[in-house]
């Protein structure tokens, strides 16, 4: 019996060191993923990029600054970037009055780009990022490269949100009402 006892008491000590190793794991993470840019919370490179749009033109994200700014990574061959992209694209709709800017930026040939976007038109601006995208989401904290990825800027430029995955409404929601009240 005092074997049993023991054994639980290594395996709640065990179980207890990973969960605060996983916590402060946590927390280092998001600290150095806000502490790695300048002091906006993204290199000050970011700022300098522009893509050109499948329509022709150029998407300069220094135009972007000083709002809040929903940048939106996708392609043609990724199926959850194609399901959440009518929801970004309402979300942009929706609160684009409100002050809140949306990009899409597609890691994607130009011509498969300007193909899906002839039978699935949206109203946010696109640029074409190319491979030069695939670099890009991984300097903004998404490590792995993968698709979809979302990051969120507010208007003084630091980074409310990154998320890597298909976004959710409660993520939209969230990152809007934090702009609202923060």
């Amino acid at each position: 019996m005092k074997t049993d006892a023991g054994r639980r008491r290594w395996l709640f000590g065990g179980v207890a060191a990973v969960a605060a190793g996983a916590g402060v794991g946590g927390a280092w993470w998001k600290h150095d993923a806000n502490a790695a840019g300048a002091a906006d919370g993204v290199d000050p490179t970011f700022w300098a990029r522009s893509f050109t749009r499948p329509e022709g033109g150029e998407l300069k994200l220094a135009d972007l600054r000083g709002k809040p700014l929903l940048v939106n990574f996708w392609a043609t061959w990724c199926p959850p970037c194609i399901e959440e992209l009518p929801m970004v694209d309402r979300f942009f709709r929706d609160h684009a009055a409100s002050g809140w800017q949306v990009i899409g930026l597609a890691i994607d040939q130009p011509s498969s780009v300007r193909k899906f976007l002839e039978k699935t038109p949206v109203s946010f601006p696109v640029g074409l990022a190319g491979l030069e995208g695939t670099e890009l989401v991984k300097d903004l904290g998404n490590t792995g490269g993968g698709l979809p990825f979302t990051l969120v800027l507010q208007a003084d430029g630091k980074v409310a949100g990154r998320k890597m995955g298909k976004l959710e409404p409660a993520d939209l929601d969230a990152w809007r009402r934090a702009q609202v009240h923060g």
